[in-house]
């Protein structure tokens, strides 16, 4: 990682967050794998897979089908490596509808990001999110600051563990996505 290769953790966004390896970007191998990662891997980039044991394979051969055939190395053990080596390990926050609208009504220099597409925004946005679609972020990140307090949201909460964790891999210190998206937002769950 050090050299600029990416660590992408394949297993579901639930399970990433109650710990993972630092700087490593959360792509859940259930959800749309492929496409997402297209859009946080930079082409020729070195990719390190963590997946679920047994699941290396097919992590590797969608991404090769979308052109990504730069997988250098695969992480299975991942549970022991932050056992061993807590120091490399983080979580990350992920904050249910209730606690997002306490966060934004005291926090008056949160950063909202909705990474949903420009149809799905047609539907609504939260109050003062700057839209910036999860296949945009990369090349538009400058846009945000790295260190305000960031919550990031999409659809159901999927595309925002994406976009939250490639944005703490960049190195933005305070960074939380929604559960359940904007949907939740709208039911207040």
């Amino acid at each position: 990682m050090k050299g600029g290769a990416i660590a992408i953790d394949a297993r579901a966004p639930e399970v990433f967050a109650s710990g993972h390896l630092r700087d490593a970007v959360n792509v859940g191998l259930d959800g749309r794998f492929a496409e997402y990662a297209g859009d946080v891997i930079r082409s020729g980039q070195s990719i390190v897979l963590i997946t679920e044991p047994g699941h290396d394979t097919e992590a590797k051969v969608r991404l090769a089908r979308i052109g990504f055939d730069t997988v250098v190395g695969h992480l299975a053990a991942i549970d022991q490596v932050i056992v061993e080596r807590p120091h490399l390990a983080a979580t990350s926050h992920r904050l249910t509808a209730r606690e997002f609208a306490s966060l934004a009504a005291d926090t008056p220099q949160l950063q909202v990001v909705d990474v949903r597409n420009p149809r799905e925004q047609d539907d609504g946005t939260l109050d003062n999110a700057r839209t910036i679609p999860l296949a945009q972020l990369l090349d538009r990140i400058d846009e945000l600051d790295p260190r305000a307090p960031t919550v990031v949201y999409c659809a159901s909460g999927y595309r925002s563990s994406i976009a939250a964790s490639l944005l703490r891999s960049k190195g933005f210190v305070d960074v939380a996505d929604i559960l359940g998206g904007y949907a939740a937002m709208l039911a207040r769950v």
